[in-house]
């Protein structure tokens, strides 16, 4: 739905995205607008319902900025809509295991490679306007976040998994799981990330991540992460709110 294909998409390259958890369309809008190269539209712990981000795909049709949305769970009836409703990728949190990111693309492919069905007349193809040819359908970008120490020991067999494109640190949940079981640890946060790169690396797949803070970005290329994400647009808003109270002096 918008100028970016999935295929430029798995290009090797930096990509600077960033958290949209409100749900509003204008905020998506503007985003779009600034520049950035996708958006992560989180339906699993932002704000806005699913009925909501019709309306955000909407408003940023006409940007270049690519269309993500994280879904709370591999439910493959909230994969199948949320493609056809025009995202270009999905993102899946807490992807373990080979088997749970097989089912990840099982739910976002057609047959033959999935399961997902097929309709002419979804959004994505124009109401019916633009139906794709049966011999090149769409490949959704599927990015799997690597979240628990399971899927960081699992990551490499995870990369090569055929349809998964991105590997994605979560960073808070991997930290809350590394202190929560601190006895099935193998490495600790720092060692955890270098081996999700070079799993991702090895299979010639990209690695993603958040960051809060901007001066970590150069840092964050240069060790491997290309599929960068930078805040959120709660984050940006309760930020900007509390420097303003604060510059007032109360």
């Amino acid at each position: 739905m918008n100028m970016k294909s999935p295929v430029q998409l798995r290009e090797k390259k930096p990509r600077l995205g960033t958290w949209l958890s409100i749900g509003s369309p204008v905020i998506a809008e503007l985003a779009a607008e600034s520049g950035f190269d996708w958006l992560l539209f989180d339906l699993e712990h932002g704000c806005g319902f699913e009925a909501a981000l019709l309306p955000q795909l909407q408003a940023i049709r006409s940007s270049g900025a690519a269309a993500i949305v994280r879904v709370g769970a591999p439910h493959p009836d909230l994969i199948a809509r949320v493609l056809d409703w025009g995202a270009d990728g999905v993102m899946i949190p807490h992807v373990s295991t080979v088997a749970e990111a097989e089912a990840c693309v099982q739910a976002a492919h057609y047959p033959p490679r999935g399961r997902r069905g097929f309709s002419r007349t979804v959004r994505a193809y124009g109401y019916g306007l633009r139906p794709p040819a049966e011999s090149k359908l769409p490949e959704p970008i599927i990015i799997a976040q690597i979240e628990t120490i399971e899927a960081v020991e699992n990551a490499g067999k995870i990369a090569c998994v055929d349809g998964v494109d991105v590997l994605f640190v979560g960073p808070s949940d991997l930290n809350f799981d590394l202190k929560a079981r601190p006895k099935l640890a193998k490495r600790d946060y720092a060692v955890c990330l270098d081996h999700v790169i070079t799993a991702a690396a090895e299979a010639g797949k990209s690695c993603g991540i958040l960051t809060r803070d901007a001066a970590e970005l150069p840092a964050l290329r240069k060790q491997g992460f290309d599929w960068l994400a930078m805040d959120s647009d709660l984050a940006i808003l309760r930020n900007g709110y509390r420097k303003l109270v604060e510059g007032f002096g109360v």
